[in-house]
C-alpha cells in the first residue's frame, strides 16, 4: 500500500495544533486499510509556542509526525517546499493548520490519485468568511484566472493532493517569489478539482495580513502573466498617440490663432499624467528586474534549523 505525506505549514498556531493533530489522526480511519501516513509539520519561524506544541504532538505520535524547524519566517509557500523536501511518501497533501479545509476531503482526493490523476485540487466554491477578507480573495482569484492562468478552477485553492512526480518537479524548480499552487497547475498535468465550502476560522488569529496578500497578488501576476508589462506598452502607445494629436492641435492653433490662449493648464495636466505613468512603469519594470536579480543570487528559499524525525523514519 502507498505512503501519504501530509504537509502542514505552521505559523503562530500554538492553539491550533492540539486540535489539528487529533483531527488528522482520526481522519486516517476513512482511508483504505494499509495506507501508511506521515505528517510533516513545518514551523515557519513562529515566535509563540508552536514548536513546543508540535514537539508534544510528536511525542504522542512518534511513528507518524516529523517536525521541521526553520531558522526564520520565510513565508508559507517556502515552508511548504521545505516540507516537500522532507517528504518520503508516494503521494502528498498540503493542508493548513487552522482546519479551515476539511481533512476528510483527502479520502476522495486519494481515490482520484489511485485512478491515475497526478494532481487533485480542492477548490473553494464558497467560504464561510464574510466582509473584506472574502471580497479580496474573490478579486484576487478572478484576476489570476482572467489575466494569468485561465485553466485554474474558480474560487481559488490551497488544499491539494498530488503525486510524488509533481513534488519532484516543484522541488527541482526551486521557484521563488511565486505561487506554489498555481505552479502545480502550470506544470500541465491533468487534474481534477473538488469544490467545497471553506470553514470559518474558529481558533487563533490569521497572520495573513493585507501586506502579504498584496505581495502574493503581485508575485502571482508577475510569475504567470505578461499582462503588467504589456499594459505598460499599450498605455504608452495610447499616450503617445494622444500626445501626437495634441501636438498637432497646438501647432495648428498657433498657426491659425497666434494670439490664442497658451493652454498652460492643459499642458500641466498632460505633464503630470505622463510623469505619473512613467513612475508606475518604472515600478513595474523594477519588480521584474528585482525578481531576476533575486533568482540570479540563488540564495536558499529557507534555512532548516532542526529536523525532528519520526521514529519510524531516517535520522538527521
Amino acid at each position: 500500500m502507498p505512503k501519504l505525506s501530509v504537509i502542514v505549514p505552521c505559523y503562530f498556531n500554538e492553539d491550533n495544533i492540539p486540535v489539528t493533530v487529533p483531527e488528522l489522526i482520526k481522519n486516517e480511519a476513512l482511508f483504505p486499510a494499509g495506507v501508511e501516513f506521515e505528517y510533516i509539520f513545518v514551523d515557519d519561524g513562529s515566535q509563540d509556542q508552536t514548536l513546543a506544541a508540535l514537539l508534544h504532538a510528536r511525542n504522542q505520535y512518534p511513528d507518524r509526525i516529523k517536525v521541521v524547524e526553520l531558522v526564520g519566517n520565510v513565508g508559507s509557500y517556502n515552508a511548504i517546499v521545505a516540507g516537500m523536501e522532507q517528504a518520503t511518501g508516494d503521494c502528498l497533501a498540503i493542508i493548513t493548520a487552522d482546519m479551515q479545509d476539511p481533512p476528510e476531503l483527502m479520502v476522495k482526493m486519494y481515490d482520484y490519485w489511485t485512478k491515475g490523476f497526478k494532481l487533485v485540487i480542492g477548490n473553494r466554491q464558497d467560504r464561510e468568511e464574510t466582509g473584506l477578507s472574502k471580497t479580496l480573495a474573490q478579486t484576487f482569484h478572478w484576476l489570476m484566472k482572467h489575466l494569468a492562468l485561465r485553466n485554474i478552477p474558480d474560487g481559488g485553492f490551497d488544499f491539494v493532493f498530488f503525486d510524488r512526480q509533481v513534488r519532484d518537479d516543484i522541488v527541482r524548480m526551486k521557484e521563488r517569489n511565486s505561487n506554489i499552487f498555481y505552479l502545480m497547475v502550470w506544470l500541465g498535468y491533468e487534474y481534477v478539482n473538488i469544490p467545497y465550502v471553506r470553514r470559518k476560522r474558529e481558533i487563533g488569529k490569521s497572520r495573513w495580513t493585507l501586506q502579504k496578500k498584496v505581495k502574493l497578488l503581485i508575485d502571482s501576476l508577475l510569475s504567470f502573466s505578461y499582462f503588467p508589462i504589456r499594459a505598460i506598452s499599450v498605455t504608452g502607445i495610447v499616450l503617445g498617440t494622444i500626445a501626437l494629436l495634441y501636438g498637432l492641435y497646438v501647432i495648428g492653433l498657433k498657426i491659425l490663432a497666434p494670439e490664442g490662449p497658451e493652454g498652460w493648464t492643459a499642458l500641466m495636466v498632460v505633464v503630470l499624467f505622463v510623469s505619473a505613468f512613467q513612475m508606475i512603469a518604472l515600478g513595474v519594470i523594477g519588480e521584474y528586474v528585482w525578481r531576476g536579480m533575486d533568482a540570479a543570487r540563488n540564495r536558499p528559499l529557507y534555512v532548516v534549523k532542526t529536523v525532528y524525525p519520526s521514529e519510524a523514519g531516517p535520522k538527521y
